[in-house]
């Protein structure tokens, strides 16, 4: 008999993900979670909506003036949010 050691449960719930294809479709939605930790309080405040769709994270900001920061900075989170996830998933940001 084959002797197995002990998994994490974490690893066991990554590997069933993985086998039914719904890895990535978890992926993307840790990533829009992900938006209000790696921007923090102070901007999620101005975040009314969010999502994904594909590799892109759509977001709705309701200061003209953050929105145009943001801009400036959206391939530093783009880093963030991926490196938070865990694997590539987000390849753009849309700041609507």
């Amino acid at each position: 008999m084959k002797r197995t050691y002990p998994k994490k449960l974490s690893e066991i719930i990554e590997a069933a993900l993985e086998h039914e294809g719904d890895a990535d479709l978890l992926a993307r939605q840790r990533a829009s979670f992900a938006w209000s930790e790696i921007v923090g309080e102070g901007v999620n405040r101005y975040t009314s909506r969010r999502y994904v769709t594909g590799s892109t994270l759509h977001v709705y900001i309701t200061s003209a003036p953050l929105k145009h920061e943001l801009s400036f900075h959206t391939a530093s989170i783009i880093k963030s949010i991926n490196s938070a996830v865990g694997r590539d998933v987000i390849n753009e940001i849309i700041i609507h």
